[in-house]
């Protein structure tokens, strides 16, 4: 490459160096040229083939169902988490018992329905005891149909010595509320003799005196938990239970409720809770288009050109999807925001196909007029659409199959959105052309005049149309192209106005920074539901009365350990006091700790292996629960072992799971720690990391591309710095709207990062393109041409998006904002600040 040199000579700065690097540039704009020449010489081609493409590929949608992938775990936890393996471990090496069943020793959510039911007074009078048990006993009398037969609860619940387990609080009083008189409960562990029984996990918004005993509470837990078996037989008794149970709060008593499938058939509702919403957005952007592509010409107005442009983003989003279904791609639910944000990006790429019509000679033939169109508009476009769909591929590659799902079938849908805008909307563009050549009437198509001397008013603007700049024979611009020409350009190049920008732009930057540094991490699951779920009401309700305790943690024992050698087990019992120095551990339960204070009870010796081993296993006879926290092998060893950590709320759950793991690693004894939870809490870990890899990996992309594509390297830095102050600003105005960053919000920041250099990256190719010589007449004109253009896609996109700021789902809603805050700092920049630096540093001229 032969990069010539030009010297900037702009008033007040020195003279400065510019490479100009349009080697690749010039072949293009050669190659789209000819491409607009051909479409403009055979529309009906480029018409057709378009059409029948997507019907074609639109039979993928036969597929949906078959290909609908909204498991929440599969989906919104990292595919490589250290949850999943610890989780294959626990489950291997301590498998379930199912006759002595153990919620505590879970791994996995297990099956269940649970529910919350709370007063405003003391629960733990005999009224509201009595309504506990009716319900209760309502509950597992059901009556529930599977395979033309009945069952009730305890035919699939879950038992321990044949029975189904119970309720703490339920048990305690015997199921006779008048027996609540005279307990004396203690809180949080009920002592029954020998015995204590975890109340916390019970009884909630407790009120206790100077000693432990509960004085009153405001809620009771109650779990019913389900064997494993049959599934649809479980899930049939789960609907019945939730349907049972919504009708039963009273003016004393409310309760909340919830199961272990009720997430899932809750998230899985999201899809529908939108589709109302696709036919209102098209209707909107359909409107949007004809009235800003209105002319008051009866020629030259492009409302056909407006409403095939929304056409062809439906037919894009029809290819895109419809391949992607037959191929057997996955289809999350994240995905069904993408026709939104293609419907923005067609509008745009249309808007600014119209705009360098109007720059061609009326004169001019269709194909010759379409061609220079093509010339400096698919530039633009090719730009945008590069930046935009790398940028979701390079999504693809994060842990998280939610955040693939949506980034595959949008940059798919963007491929096909550019493919249809130069092949479908350019034979539009060039159909609409011929019309205008011929002077034809838009709704009519029959011939009018020019001119109508004589004629009244209303036939004047009925029926005619045809006028141009006779001057430039160029079409008439639009009262806003011409307030950007002559106002807005020559105010905003101003010094002061300059100086105002900077300064506006430093109060922007700082508060972007302050967000940024409160950001929170973190999917709350409880958002994957719709707003009017009833689960919303059991969370608020848990978090509300059952929050101070948190969850029961499994700590494995891997290697083979001498528990009866006493320095081995000071060793361990290290460990187990640099667990307890966490300020949330509460306490540990461990099978060797009981099992040490009965040998000390009952004078057993066990520091000998023999003697540990002997007087163990009778040990374990007594209580069975212990017996499955130990793993045996062929030879009567203990291969492995386990035992459990309570933890307190007091600390973020993630950092609970990062501080146990960090632990255990510096114990000398081989330990994993694990609960079911953790697959959930590993987003956090990897969050924040693989959001800033995807993101500095999408800026060096962005910046390659600027630089092959715009002829100037001040200007793809221009465009690159762009992309990262809106990103940073984004993410800090998130945070400050309350949206954390979670797998779902970064979704909408990789989407983000194309976003971002659109409207930039428009004003950039316009600024280098000009031929005149001086920075400011350079951004002026620019504006000039792509002003109004931009403000289009600007607005119709947030107006493809609007209607899901009112939807019942957070990832709908999170999916506005986000799209609501890159748009109005994307236009900032594209329209403000750039123009501003570009005539700072000034840029390289270009001839034509």
């Amino acid at each position: 490459m032969n990069p010539s040199i030009i010297l900037s000579k702009e008033p007040g700065f020195a003279a400065m160096a510019r490479c100009r690097m349009d080697c690749i540039e010039k072949p293009l704009q050669s190659f789209f040229k000819k491409m607009g020449k051909s479409v403009g010489s055979n529309p009906w081609w480029f018409l057709i083939a378009p059409l029948i493409v997507s019907a074609a590929l639109g039979s993928g949608f036969y597929f949906t169902q078959d290909r609908i992938s909204n498991n929440i775990e599969e989906e919104f936890t990292p595919f490589n988490g250290p949850a999943k393996t610890e989780r294959k471990y626990f489950s291997e090496m301590f498998p379930e018992d199912d006759s002595m069943f153990s919620s505590l020793r879970q791994t996995t959510d297990g099956n269940y329905a649970t529910l919350i039911a709370t007063s405003e007074t003391n629960i733990l009078t005999v009224k509201m005891l009595e309504e506990i048990l009716t319900l209760d006993s309502k509950i597992k009398n059901m009556l529930v149909e599977f395979d033309k037969e009945s069952f009730k609860y305890e035919g699939i619940c879950a038992k321990v010595m044949k029975n189904c387990i119970s309720n703490i609080i339920l048990d305690i009083i015997q199921y006779n509320a008048e027996n609540i008189k005279a307990v004396t409960l203690t809180f949080p562990w009920y002592h029954n003799g020998s015995t204590n029984l975890p109340l916390y996990t019970s009884l909630g918004g407790v009120t206790q005196g100077d000693t432990s005993v509960v004085e009153s509470a405001k809620a009771i837990q109650l779990y019913y938990y389900l064997k494993e078996g049959n599934k649809t037989k479980n899930d049939l008794w789960l609907e019945s239970f939730i349907s049972l149970v919504s009708n039963s709060s009273s003016p004393s008593l409310q309760v909340s409720y919830s199961t272990s499938m009720s997430m899932q058939w809750e998230f899985e509702k999201s899809p529908d809770s939108v589709i109302s919403l696709f036919s209102i957005t098209y209707s909107i952007a359909i409107t949007f288009s004809i009235i800003t592509c209105w002319r008051l010409d009866n020629v030259r107005t492009k409302v056909w050109v407006g409403f095939c442009g929304v056409l062809s983003t439906s037919l894009a989003v029809v290819s895109g999807f419809g391949l992607l279904l037959l191929v057997g791609q996955p289809f999350v639910m994240t995905a069904a925001s993408c026709p939104f944000m293609i419907l923005g990006i067609g509008i745009d790429d249309m808007f600014i196909m119209i705009s360098c019509w109007q720059q061609t000679r009326v004169l001019d033939s269709v194909p010759k007029r379409l061609g220079e169109t093509y010339k400096d508009a698919a530039i633009s476009i090719t730009i945008t659409t590069l930046t935009d769909v790398l940028a979701l591929f390079l999504g693809c590659i994060t842990p998280f199959g939610s955040v693939q799902s949506f980034c595959l079938y949008a940059g798919i849908c963007l491929c096909f959105c550019y493919f249809y805008s130069l092949t479908f909307l350019g034979a539009c563009m060039a159909l609409n052309g011929q019309r205008e050549a011929e002077n034809k009437h838009w709704i009519t198509c029959i011939e009018v005049p020019s001119d109508a001397p004589g004629k009244s008013k209303a036939f004047w603007l009925c029926c005619t149309g045809g006028w141009y700049n006779k001057d430039t024979e160029k079409e008439e611009t639009e009262p806003i192209s011409s307030f950007f020409e002559k106002f807005y350009g020559p105010f905003l190049t101003h010094k002061v106005t300059k100086v105002f920008v900077f300064v506006l732009y430093a109060g922007y930057l700082a508060a972007s920074i302050y967000g940024c540094v409160i950001l929170k991490e973190g999917l709350d699951t409880k958002n994957l539901a719709l707003d009017d779920s009833y689960i919303i009401n059991y969370y608020n309700h848990e978090e509300e009365h059952f929050s101070e305790y948190s969850f029961s943690a499994m700590v494995a024992i891997e290697q083979q350990f001498p528990y009866w050698d006493k320095d081995q087990r000071k060793q361990l019992n290290s460990c187990i006091s640099s667990f307890e120095s966490l300020k949330f551990v509460n306490n540990t339960m461990a099978w060797f700790i009981f099992f040490e204070n009965y040998a000390e009870a009952n004078n057993k010796p066990i520091s000998s292996q023999e003697d540990f081993l002997n007087n163990l296993k009778p040990f374990l006879n007594f209580d069975p629960f212990l017996a499955q926290d130990i793993q045996w092998t062929s030879d009567d060893k203990i291969q492995a072992s386990r035992f459990f950590l309570q933890t307190k709320n007091n600390v973020p759950m993630a950092d609970m799971m990062v501080e146990l793991r960090k632990t255990a690693e510096e114990c000398s004894v081989e330990l994993l720690v694990y609960h079911p939870s953790f697959i959930y809490f590993d987003q956090y870990t990897v969050i924040l990391n693989n959001t800033i890899q995807t993101m500095l990996t999408a800026v060096i992309v962005m910046l390659a591309i600027s630089l092959v594509l715009i002829p100037d390297p001040l200007c793809s830095l221009c465009v690159v710095f762009a992309i990262v102050s809106v990103i940073t600003g984004v993410t800090g105005f998130m945070s400050l709207w309350g949206v954390n960053l979670d797998s779902i919000s970064m979704i909408n920041l990789v989407m983000c990062i194309g976003f971002s250099v659109d409207f930039s990256a428009h004003i950039c190719y316009s600024f280098v393109s000009s031929p005149k010589s001086d920075a400011n007449e350079k951004a002026i004109e620019a504006l000039a041409i792509l002003g109004y253009p931009v403000l289009q896609g600007a607005l119709s996109t947030i107006l493809g998006v609007v209607v899901l700021s009112v939807s019942g789902s957070y990832i709908f809603r999170t999916f506005f904002k986000i799209v609501f805050l890159v748009i109005v700092f994307g236009l900032f920049h594209g329209l403000t600040f750039i123009p501003v630096v570009l005539t700072l540093f000034g840029a390289c001229s270009k001839s034509r």
